[in-house]
């Protein structure tokens, strides 16, 4: 009797308390591993034409040379500038995505753990 009342609380812990927070935390641990690659991705594209841009300003020699460094300049400043934007709008739409499935998290453990509850008190009334 004992053990079957031991069995029954470690399934109601399992299924109103560490199951929702594993599943909680793999969303969290997915989500957050997607913004730090975007991040990684763009502080190193970044990085690159930075590096790339030094290198280009070193063989800067005469006044045609400088007119083609500054040319290039600004071609990288607009690519770095839409790519900012592009990943902007990769994290926002993963923000949104994070808060919809985190959501649809909680009402199915809200769900679930009202139904426990409901075979636990039908249970104690037998």
């Amino acid at each position: 009797m004992a053990n079957t009342n031991t069995d029954q609380m470690t399934k109601q812990f399992e299924s109103m308390f560490f199951g929702p927070m594993r599943s909680y935390a793999a969303l969290t641990v997915e989500y957050a591993e997607r913004v730090l690659n975007t991040q990684y991705e763009f502080a190193k594209a970044y990085s690159n034409a930075s590096f790339g841009q030094a290198r280009s300003m070193l063989n800067v020699k005469n006044s045609d040379d400088l007119r083609t460094f500054v040319e290039s300049q600004q071609k990288v400043a607009q690519e770095m500038g839409e790519r900012l934007k592009d990943d902007t709008q990769k994290v926002v739409s993963m923000n949104q995505e994070f808060a919809e499935k985190s959501q649809k998290l909680v009402e199915e453990n809200v769900k679930s753990a009202s139904q426990t509850a409901q075979q636990t008190a039908q249970k104690a009334t037998k």
